[in-house]
């Protein structure tokens, strides 16, 4: 029997599963994919994994995976309401969206890919679809080989960011840079899920999840760091070195925009009555910060909606009914509040220590675990790197290993398998 869809725009082919299954209850199917990932072990790993700040930092209040996550689909899910698409399409793959990132973020992300150079890389964003489809342990194909949370297709399509292999990305096919979506022994499921649809189009529903992401840290991180001081309002505010602060937004922003673009979007957003001049961390500063994070998420979630649905000139904009559309002048508006957090924290000089540090110390526990073989691999890992019919496929085992650990739970192994005991 087909799956069934009561909401406009979606098919029985969107909620197919890898595996089929016959289910009793009032659950739609996109409702109990929401529901799969909430109780997935590998979302639960995110309250301990590195959003900007790394939980080890012992900065309590400051933003992790999970809360980033939940926050990302909030505001998805709000999209997708004045979108008319699927809002538990559109918030799970907001939930899921981060669940590849390995301990320490991005910079963990560096360190693990240059690990895989040559069995084909890391990424973070592939390394999620992996969980979903591999990785994650609650149903199995009839040849006993495990599926993941055998998500529908419309949610697996919509939790794919980058839909093409690191190969398209390298020739240059495709934007974003060396992102991609799948590893090669990935293939199969990444061509069911995409199946009909356009090439290296994502569907609106990834769209919609990508603009969340970007708004949700945009803001957020920018408003972690003053809260943890690593940006001084009164220091933006006066202007100081502002010149050099733009150039240094633009290059973090890879060109998409002039100096005189972003300078212009720095303006309009310091003109807001929320925007702070200074920062003692009185209930008043926290109060007009947090008013000025909802202003900036409402301001570019409602021009976003208004520019898509001018476009969509009332076409139905589910799967691949119509695209997403920010207004230029919100993606620069993004773009400086992503550069003052990179400037001032991500590419700040006093960082870059421990970023070496965390980076030596993932490679060096990548290492030792492939010198010891699958002894010290934990049960599920062990068996992956047993019956690897490769050596590629037997370090992808480790890559896994890592890529799930925690930021404390990367410290706490390395102090185990490669720190030299102290006397």
């Amino acid at each position: 029997m087909a799956p069934t869809v009561a909401e406009p725009g979606y098919g029985p082919r969107d909620a197919e599963r890898f595996v089929p299954e016959h289910h009793r209850g009032p659950r739609s199917d996109f409702a109990r994919d929401r529901a799969r990932v909430l109780h997935s072990s590998g979302w639960r790993r995110l309250a301990a994994k590195t959003q900007v700040l790394s939980p080890t930092a012992g900065v309590d209040f400051a933003r992790n995976r999970l809360t980033h996550s939940l926050e990302v689909a909030q505001i998805g899910r709000e999209l997708a309401a004045s979108l008319g698409l699927s809002q538990d399409v559109v918030d799970t793959a907001c939930l899921a969206h981060d669940l590849g990132h390995p301990p320490f973020g991005h910079n963990g992300e560096k360190a693990l890919d240059e690990w895989a150079a040559g069995i084909g890389g890391f990424e973070g964003n592939a390394q999620t679809l992996r969980i979903l489809t591999r990785l994650e342990p609650k149903h199995f194909g009839p040849s006993g080989e495990s599926v993941g949370l055998n998500l529908t297709r419309a949610t697996l399509d919509a939790s794919c960011k980058y839909p093409w292999a690191l190969e398209e990305a390298q020739a240059g096919g495709a934007s974003g840079g060396t992102k991609f979506g799948y590893f090669a022994d990935d293939a199969p499921v990444f061509e069911w899920l995409r199946q009909g649809a356009p090439a290296r189009r994502k569907c609106v529903e990834a769209q919609v999840m990508d603009l969340s992401d970007d708004i949700a840290y945009s803001v957020h991180d920018f408003e972690d760091a003053i809260v943890s001081e690593h940006i001084d309002p009164e220091l933006l505010t006066s202007r100081s070195g502002h010149a050099v602060l733009i150039g240094s937004v633009a290059e973090w922003a890879d060109g998409r925009f002039t100096p005189d673009d972003l300078s212009a979007a720095y303006d309009r957003m310091s003109a807001s009555e929320t925007w702070l001049t200074r920062w003692d961390g009185s209930r008043r500063d926290q109060a007009k910060l947090k008013n000025f994070t909802s202003e900036m998420i409402g301001r570019f979630a409602r021009a976003a909606i208004a520019a898509t649905l001018e476009e969509a000139d009332g076409r139905p904009l589910a799967r691949y009914g119509a695209d997403i559309v920010v207004p230029r002048e919100i993606q620069a508006e993004i773009a400086v509040l992503k550069g003052i957090v990179a400037a001032f924290v991500m590419q700040s000089g006093r960082r870059q220590p421990t970023y070496r540090r965390q980076r030596g110390l993932l490679i060096e526990l990548l290492h030792t675990l492939w010198e010891t073989g699958p002894s010290e691999l934990e049960p599920a890992y062990a068996a992956d790197f047993r019956s690897a019919a490769s050596e590629a496929a037997a370090r992808r085992a480790v890559l896994d290993q890592v890529a799930s650990l925690t930021d404390q739970s990367a410290i706490a192994w390395y102090r185990r398998l490669c720190d030299v005991p102290l006397v």
